[in-house]
């Protein structure tokens, strides 16, 4: 079975948009090509790789093994061309980390000033994304690790917890709400909400959250960060849910009651995410060893 880098790519790339014409976007090429590739590779491995639905595809048994392997070849060929361009270059790549809001905006900044000292050549671009975006563009090859919440299906991808990450209820002083210790989100729904930008990945999991019981947050006005979501709660424009460590910040700056949100979706993780560590660089290994053992805490 000869199935070269732009084969396993496509195949990737396919099963994780559930389409091929996804696919074959995601890959940069013709619908045509890509479908040639798919068959193929279904006619090299002697059996079908896909079974084509009236919209998508889904995998075949077989095809789940193929995935399975390419995920890790196509990731450790990303890998092997990255290190090979640093090396020509004399110099070291950009780590692509991906976090979800609350990690972007609390423990990130926290943790990594000591390890980017100590590693004075290499950059780090972080990207927020949802925890769900992550854990996709992990599973599909596309990324090489992030921190994501473990309240995401993950798959067969490595967690390694780094913190509790519960959300919690904030509201004004002089709100209905601020003597009780303890609500559920279906019963604040209807409360006016302070909250993130709508690009938030904290504020896009929330939304999403209200939309599966059927409604709406009704945000009365939106803020770039939690200081300025605190700042209104405490002006009474509004209740908010926030990552609870955000509280250890502003609780004290503000006058803020915290009640904890109930809902299983609120009880969350904080974890380092990646296929495995035979994946990883060795700088990346490096850094999400820091990050895991407590980043000098």
């Amino acid at each position: 079975m000869r199935f070269d880098v732009v084969d396993l790519t496509l195949f990737v790339n396919v099963a994780a948009e559930g389409s091929i014409t996804g696919g074959a976007r995601l890959s940069h090429l013709a619908l045509a090509s890509a479908s040639e590739r798919i068959t193929n590779m279904e006619t090299r491995a002697g059996t079908a790789l896909l079974t084509r639905l009236p919209r998508g595809v889904s995998l075949t048994p077989a095809g789940e093994i193929v995935l399975r392997h390419a995920r890790q070849m196509v990731a450790q060929h990303a890998q092997m061309r990255a290190e090979l361009a640093a090396y020509l270059t004399g110099q070291r790549g950009t780590l692509k980390l991906y976090s979800n809001t609350s990690a972007a905006s609390w423990l990130l900044p926290t943790r990594m000033a000591p390890w980017l000292a100590a590693h004075p050549d290499i950059p780090v671009d972080i990207e927020e994304r949802t925890s769900a975006d992550i854990v996709g563009l992990i599973a599909a090859g596309r990324a090489e690790a992030g921190l994501v919440s473990d309240s995401v299906e993950s798959g067969s991808l490595t967690l390694t917890p780094v913190m509790d990450d519960n959300l919690v209820v904030i509201v004004g002083a002089g709100h209905a709400l601020c003597t009780e210790t303890q609500t559920a989100f279906e019963n604040i729904l209807n409360e006016p909400f302070v909250g993130l930008l709508a690009d938030s990945a904290l504020q896009q999991h929330i939304e999403g959250h209200a939309r599966a019981l059927g409604g709406e947050l009704a945000c009365r006005i939106r803020m770039r960060n939690f200081e300025g979501v605190f700042d209104m709660v405490a002006g009474g424009i509004g209740i908010a849910i926030v990552p609870h460590i955000q509280t250890r910040i502003y609780a004290g700056r503000f006058a803020v009651a915290t009640l904890e949100l109930s809902n299983r979706w609120a009880r969350r993780r904080l974890c380092l995410c990646y296929r495995d560590e035979s994946t990883l660089s060795p700088e990346m290994r490096g850094l999400m060893d820091w990050l895991g053992s407590g980043g000098g805490d």
